[in-house]
């Protein structure tokens, strides 16, 4: 049913915009893509300490996405973190695990289309989330997260410091994250101090172990911006090593797709804007607020805050005031939100298949080694169905990123210049109604510039352009029985009226 719904959404949108002339971070105006891969710094990691005792050095990776012939040297950049669970692939029983994903691909370069810079991170893997105690899950995790909000900082001042090489606008970074690389752009967005780390309130100290000791401390894991050395005072095992010191760590916007927050708390005005993504009945990464699953051993982790509850929060901070305080006129928008409580950029996914979490997700099924586990949780994957999934997602994206990052775009069609009047400032009748076939709509004094039709799901049915009249006459023809809202576009305002068509 979803997909149907995400299908009409995006069929609509497109039907609707194709008169419109295609524009730079709004459309695809690149045809190709080029890719170069770079170093953007180095670390430990611990992935082998089961075995050999020790942290082992490893290389920091970014795969790059730029638009094949783009002569623009000051582009927004978009540093992308895939999912995995933070262990490695194939271990981890994930269909993803890598900066090469085929999901992450996929979106990387249909951004870069658009005119952004991407770089696909790779981060620093590894904890245990099979040990008998859950103290040892908490600590280990919390560490693994840790060290991710390191390395995105890292990445931030490495591209930052090369920004005239790779033709970036250092002022305008946004941070985008898919199931796991959610909990890094959200934990790097919103953890501006370690004491945050210490001092949780959903539930308060979750991040002490039962030996009354935090789960990371500074002088040993490093500071929280990658920028101090960390040293297990134990083996003298290096945990943090400073890289591409100078640059600020800041950037502009947070992107979750499926990822949760460390603590609420976290959350403050500092806090850039946040877009989120997430699968309401998503059993691993909760929607609201509860304990954290991890995919494979399915055992409980920790308590944590979904999309849900940081949208919450943010419309509560005002930090998403720059796009939450416009009026989106697009079908997607609308659609989006008369269903996300009004909590702006907030994009919930209803999936009568509980268990699919990431239906924007893709692999080939032939060669990846963990395809017998995720088809069993999304059995209808297919390039088709994910590339559907990233476009409404990258719909959606796109005119709150113009807004964001001040990037100039035309956003006429996406943002209304106009008043959401109500009906009756509007004068706005419609009779019969309820009816049988036919529905006539009028405004006593102002000319109707066009309509737009939505069901009761929020599901664009049609649009209706150039009537230039006070009154139209909307046919039933084939629709079915049930709720309707009609969108009416005035010369300098919208209104909406409620339309219910009957057997």
């Amino acid at each position: 049913m979803m997909k149907k719904c995400l299908l009409t959404i995006a069929f609509a949108f497109v039907t609707i915009a194709a008169s419109f002339s295609q524009e730079r971070y709004l459309d695809e105006v690149f045809t190709g893509v080029t890719k170069n891969t770079v170093i953007y710094g180095q670390n430990f990691h611990i992935l082998f300490v089961p075995v050999t005792g020790h942290s082992a050095l490893q290389p920091l990776v970014a795969d790059i996405y730029t638009p094949t012939g783009d002569t623009e040297v000051q582009r927004p950049l978009i540093l992308m973190f895939h999912s995995g669970n933070f262990l490695p692939f194939p271990q981890n029983q994930s269909v993803n695990g890598t900066r090469s994903d085929s999901s992450i691909v996929l979106l990387s370069r249909r951004l870069a289309k658009m005119g952004y810079v991407v770089a696909s991170i790779d981060y620093r893997l590894g904890w245990n989330p099979v040990a008998p105690e859950q103290d040892t899950r908490v600590n280990t995790l919390i560490n693994a997260a840790y060290r991710g909000v390191q390395d995105a900082r890292t990445a931030i001042r490495y591209f930052k410091s090369n920004a005239g090489s790779m033709g970036v606008d250092t002022s305008k970074v946004i941070l985008w994250g898919v199931g796991t690389g959610g909990y890094i752009t959200l934990n790097t967005g919103a953890l501006d101090r370690y004491a945050e780390v210490v001092t949780t309130t959903n539930p308060e100290s979750k991040f002490i172990g039962n030996n009354g000791f935090p789960m990371v401390i500074e002088q040993i894991n490093g500071n929280i911006w990658g920028t101090s050395l960390g040293k297990n005072p134990l083996n003298g095992d290096t945990l943090c090593l400073p890289n591409n010191l100078g640059p600020s760590s800041d950037f502009q916007l947070i992107v979750n797709m499926g990822g949760a927050l460390g603590d609420i708390s976290w959350l403050d005005e500092k806090t850039p804007p946040v877009i989120s993504y997430q699968t309401t009945t998503d059993p691993f990464a909760p929607y609201k607020d509860d304990v954290l699953i991890v995919p494979g051993p399915n055992l409980p982790v920790v308590q944590v805050q979904g999309a849900y509850e940081v949208q919450k929060k943010a419309k509560a901070l005002g930090i998403n005031a720059k796009f939450a305080d416009k009026t989106f006129i697009d079908p997607l928008s609308q659609y989006v939100s008369s269903v996300n409580d009004g909590y702006e950029g907030l994009y919930p996914i209803f999936k009568a298949n509980v268990y699919d979490s990431a239906p924007w997700d893709y692999w080939d099924r032939a060669t990846n080694a963990n395809d017998a586990t995720g088809i069993q949780t999304n059995p209808d994957m297919s390039l088709e169905k994910a590339t559907l999934y990233m476009d409404t997602i990258v719909t959606y994206f796109a005119p709150r990123a113009c807004l964001v990052l001040d990037l100039g775009c035309d956003l006429k069609d996406y943002v209304s210049s106009t008043k959401v009047i109500s009906q009756e400032a509007a004068g706005l009748t419609a009779s019969p109604n309820p009816s049988a076939d036919y529905v006539m709509i009028q405004s006593e004094s102002k000319m109707i510039k066009g309509i737009v039709l939505f069901d009761a799901t929020g599901r664009t049915i049609k649009a209706i352009p150039s009537i230039n009249n006070k009154q139209f006459r909307l046919e039933r023809n084939n629709m079915p029985t049930g709720v309707y809202y009609a969108q009416v576009q005035f010369e300098n305002a919208t209104a909406t009226v409620k339309l219910s068509f009957i057997k």
